[in-house]
């Protein structure tokens, strides 16, 4: 995940951006820091999707054959 300085710069920008306007330097930083962003999130949220099982109301595994692959790949659940 991203540093509490780096959110509190991206916050920062957008606060300026909202009252002054941002220079080209600063809408730049701030485009660099929103995807680095984006992929912390998009990163953590693909690690914690595929570390899922899915289990109907009998206790069955339901877990779609795609995932259940990539969990295979990585070692996950004891495949």
């Amino acid at each position: 995940m991203l540093g509490k300085n780096k959110i509190a710069r991206i916050n920062e920008l957008a606060n300026k951006a909202k009252a002054d306007g941002l220079t080209l330097t600063e809408q730049t930083e701030q485009k660099k820091l929103r995807e680095e962003y984006l992929a912390a999130f998009r990163g953590g949220m693909r690690n914690h999707i595929e570390g899922m099982k899915v289990v109907d109301d009998d206790g069955k595994d339901v877990t779609p054959d795609k995932l259940k692959d990539i969990q295979k790949e990585k070692g996950l659940h004891g495949r």
